[in-house]
């Protein structure tokens, strides 16, 4: 699997929080140099990821994965937001703001997420163009 995704930036997300998943597509609609690959933390891949980054599966975030390191809460975001198309990856300019703030911002988003658009166990079926940036396993 390490082949695969080799070269690509990755976001590890909750695959059952609608939140999340609409997150994950608006990291594809604006990111147009399609080098970030995707995967829910609960497919083998994630869970794969998760033991090989040494993360703990109990956080309450998503993890961005980039020059193998992985990035959590606020990190994440605004790390992702720099791989995003003008004027998204202006956000990036938010990582002078101290991580304790952001992340504190970032944990009551994320304790709250399900109460903003519920939890799903449906899959979202995806065009083949946008299929191929998931990993599957």
């Amino acid at each position: 699997m390490k082949e695969d995704i080799k070269g690509f930036s990755i976001v590890l997300f909750d695959g059952t929080c609608n939140y999340c998943k609409s997150k994950v597509n608006f990291i594809i609609k604006w990111n147009k140099k399609k080098n970030i690959r995707y995967a829910s933390l609960q497919s083998k891949a994630g869970l794969y990821l998760i033991e090989e980054y040494k993360v703990s599966p109990l956080l309450d975030t998503l993890i961005f994965i980039e020059n193998n390191k992985a990035n959590i809460y606020s990190t994440a975001v605004l790390k992702i937001a720099k791989h995003l198309n003008f004027p998204i990856n202006l956000s990036y300019v938010f990582i002078i703001i101290p991580p304790f703030i952001r992340d504190a911002i970032y944990k009551w988003i994320a304790k709250n997420r399900y109460k903003l658009k519920g939890k799903s166990d449906a899959c979202v079926i995806h065009p083949k163009e946008v299929k191929q940036l998931f990993i599957e396993e």
